[in-house]
């Protein structure tokens, strides 16, 4: 909730920080009254929160977010819990990032916190669970599962309210915020179907993740509709699984002239073993990419791809689990739109 509070100067170094007591001495009011217009409460005459607002500014006085958890039940902190390691997240690849801003931007204009939490081990998955289930969050993203994880659900069940990036493996009543990634892989190979590619490869990501398995359905599906052979090598959406995957593909199909990605990190790897191996792309070998993350511009030669609405996905995350924690029904499922990007690699 946002409490509408002015920033505040805080207080100088060796004074004593200011209480609700204090502000509301300063504004001539009850402690209680005070506490009211801190927590933004609209049934304080104008004149009122004026003057407690002046006591605020004039104070330095900074709400307590736990003592105010205790009285309106809410922690105003949202947990963000990505199921990758830290080198994936700050390192490798800028679809995380990029989403995680998405989420901390939409909280941010709502006056809440987020809390982002590294799913590297059994023990962090834990500490999630907990500080849900003890009240210190009031809500849980949960972003990049891997398999049929159980966590969304059980928190679900105990009435926490969560919301998932991607169509859970199997039904679930846990919200999810998706794109339509069949259809649009399926654009992107009928992109190469269409300008005269025949022996069309692809490097799918892990199958263990609902997003790569759609890319890899639209993927077959399009190439079974165009009768063509699919030709499949799967990696695990590092740059190391997809130069390994690219340099097999060219061992065992070395005829082919097409590969459709399923992440623009795995097109750069796919980009530069073409090129080693010296092949021209988009001459002999046509590409593309699925994402659309930043790097994607700048790729040798720049790379034609699927853009995802990264950023919009982390913001209808965090704005769909604010509902649910204030009582506001959501959509089961909201599929935002893709965009095909048309670069020189294809």
């Amino acid at each position: 909730m946002t409490t509408g509070i002015p920033a505040a100067q805080p207080p100088a170094e060796g004074r004593e920080r200011p209480t609700l007591e204090t502000v509301a001495a300063l504004a001539g009011v009850s402690r209680a009254t005070a506490s009211r217009v801190v927590n933004g409460a609209t049934t304080v005459s104008p004149a009122i929160r004026d003057a407690v607002l002046h006591a605020v500014r004039s104070l330095g006085y900074v709400p307590n977010r736990a003592a105010r958890g205790l009285v309106t039940q809410r922690m105003d902190a949202y947990a963000l819990m990505l199921d990758e390691s830290a080198d994936r997240m700050f390192a490798e690849d800028p679809f995380f990032s990029t989403l995680v801003h998405g989420a901390a931007h939409e909280l941010a204009e709502a006056g809440k916190e987020l809390v982002l939490h590294l799913a590297s081990s059994r023990h962090t998955r834990d500490r999630v669970r907990d500080a849900a289930l003890s009240g210190h969050v009031d809500g849980v993203m949960v972003v990049s599962m891997h398999g049929a994880d159980e966590l969304p659900r059980t928190l679900a069940e105990k009435g926490v309210p969560v919301v998932v990036n991607g169509r859970p493996m199997d039904p679930s009543p846990v919200p999810y915020v998706d794109v339509a990634t069949t259809d649009a892989a399926r654009q992107a190979v009928r992109r190469l179907v269409d300008s005269g590619r025949r022996r069309i490869a692809t490097i799918a990501g892990p199958q263990t993740v609902p997003g790569a398995i759609d890319r890899l359905s639209g993927y077959r599906a399009e190439m079974r509709d165009s009768r063509r052979r699919p030709v499949v090598a799967v990696g695990d959406f590092t740059y190391e699984s997809a130069g390994s995957a690219m340099r097999q593909l060219l061992a065992d199909h070395p005829q082919l002239d097409a590969v459709f990605v399923a992440s623009d990190l795995m097109a750069h790897a796919a980009l530069r073993v073409l090129r080693l191996s010296g092949r021209r792309v988009p001459d002999d070998v046509a590409v593309i990419g699925f994402d659309d993350t930043e790097p994607a511009r700048y790729a040798e030669p720049p790379l034609t791809t699927v853009r995802l609405p990264i950023h919009d996905i982390g913001r209808t995350m965090a704005r769909q689990v604010v509902r649910l924690a204030e009582g506001e029904p959501v959509e089961q499922s909201i599929l935002l739109n893709t965009e095909f990007v048309t670069r020189e690699s294809a």
